[in-house]
């Protein structure tokens, strides 16, 4: 069995937590020190080999993917990435017609989200086993969650007739409900909510993407799997769908395996709060925080983040990160994303980046931006080092204050230590690489007319990146 792992969703019903570059399958949820993503890698480990994972993702958020992948120790899992976000049915399109080259049309893959919470998992690993059973059988199969709750922020499966043991024909799938249907949903066993997971044989679905969506299938095939060199110009005359509105729900043939396994997309932080531990007081509290008088509240203090404190409230969330926060009511949390997009429409970074930013190097955080000088403190992991670059708007200065570096500027190389200096003039080519064996950790001051991360010429980058 293949997988693949969908990791290119934007961050907007989690933030200020996640954002537009940073979404939430990057964010660490759980108690394990790994995120969304890593963990979904980790369950899917126990039963599928590391070089047949797929993980389809955006050119944006690449860098950081192939980072946190390097943080487990996995080297063989294919990244594809994505030059246009076009919703699910040509991303999982990508992968199944790259599989077909590999296996043909008995291969059977899985289609994850990367950003889910999943528990037990042993229970999951058997859906798993379970699933690829009734793919060989039936070709497409999806997987209903048991509901729990009157839901009205997911879609639903209706369940038909039985096709063996455990398994039955999707008679159709429904839309996200208003909350009268749903409680009708909770007390009728023939409903469930659509996960948005799912396992095929790979030539059913090749079959239905040609039968459903002809023009996708017809530009998939013209895609060259050795390099991907086409892919943008291939994407560019793609329409973007999803694969629920594109295939599933047209499809006649389709199978569902109700599971009963600890389930949720946290589409929402009501969503995080009803799934997470809380105190006496109904609070469930994570990093610096003090409530006093304080009930049925979410309280998150990010880790670079200020001490959070809250007196006689209740039914509150309240997520507090280093350049932003958000109070809201919990049956509110849904207009977040409404939020988001006031945020986006003002061009507001506040909606794209944290003031930590990951590199392949290592990242870089803003600690002051100003009209006429911004400054950074920039960590580089150890051996890795910058492109060697220039700008045409600012100087910058930099401090070592921690860690040895070698510099360079133009055509001379400097070591520094810790407590020394550099000035790096404008239009100056320059480079910073860490030679030793510890984390280098630099303070950045720029001075000029303009201080945006696309004033960079980049000349030599060993990470491949143009720009």
């Amino acid at each position: 069995m293949w997988a693949v792992i969908m990791a290119g969703g934007s961050g907007t019903r989690l933030w200020p937590l996640s954002r537009e570059l940073f979404p939430k399958q990057l964010i660490n949820l759980s108690d394990n020190d790994s995120s969304l993503f890593q963990n979904t890698i980790k369950r899917l480990l126990t039963i599928i080999p590391e070089n047949q994972l797929i993980i389809v993702t955006n050119q944006d958020q690449e860098n950081d993917i192939k980072r946190q992948l390097e943080e487990i120790n996995i080297k063989k899992a294919v990244i594809m990435q994505e030059p246009l976000a076009l919703n699910t049915a040509p991303a999982i399109g990508l992968a199944a017609a790259y599989i077909y080259k590999k296996e043909g049309p008995a291969a059977i893959m899985a289609v994850l989200p990367s950003d889910h919470l999943i528990s037990p998992q042993e229970q999951f690993s058997a859906l798993l086993n379970q699933a690829q059973e009734a793919a060989n059988n039936y070709g497409l199969v999806t997987f209903g969650i048991r509901p729990t709750s009157p839901e009205t922020g997911y879609g639903y499966i209706l369940c038909g007739s039985p096709l063996g043991e455990g398994i039955y024909h999707v008679d159709k799938f429904i839309e996200k409900p208003d909350l009268a249907l749903a409680k009708q949903y909770l007390q009728d066993s023939r409903y469930l909510w659509n996960s948005g997971m799912f396992v095929f044989k790979v030539g059913a679905l090749k079959e239905a993407y040609q039968n459903y969506l002809p023009d996708l299938a017809t530009a998939l095939t013209k895609i060259d799997y050795h390099d991907f060199s086409n892919l943008t110009e291939i994407y560019s005359g793609i329409k973007g769908i999803s694969i629920d509105y594109g295939i599933m729900e047209k499809a006649t043939e389709v199978a569902v395996i109700p599971a009963t396994i600890t389930w949720s997309d946290i589409g929402s932080w009501e969503a995080l709060y009803q799934i997470s531990s809380k105190d006496k007081n109904g609070n469930h509290l994570y990093g610096r925080v003090i409530s006093l008088n304080t009930q049925n509240s979410l309280l998150y203090s990010s880790a670079s983040s200020r001490l959070l404190t809250t007196i006689g409230v209740k039914d509150l969330i309240i997520v507090d990160t280093a350049d932003a926060l958000l109070v809201c009511s919990r049956d509110k949390s849904q207009e977040v994303k409404t939020l988001v997009d006031i945020l986006k429409s003002q061009k507001a970074a506040e909606y794209l980046t944290h003031r930590t930013v990951y590199r392949p190097w290592g990242s870089f955080t803003v600690l002051e931006d100003q009209d006429h000088y911004k400054m950074k403190r920039i960590t580089v992991n150890p051996g890795k080092r910058l492109s060697l670059q220039s700008h045409q708007y600012r100087s910058e200065h930099w401090l070592v204050v921690k860690g040895q570096a070698l510099v360079t500027l133009d055509k001379e190389e400097k070591p520094l230590k810790e407590g020394e200096a550099v000035f790096i003039p404008v239009k100056t080519r320059h480079r910073l690489k860490n030679t030793g064996k510890d984390l280098l950790e630099i303070i950045e001051v720029q001075r000029g007319t303009y201080f945006g991360e696309d004033d960079i010429i980049r000349y030599d980058d060993d990470y491949g990146r143009k720009k």
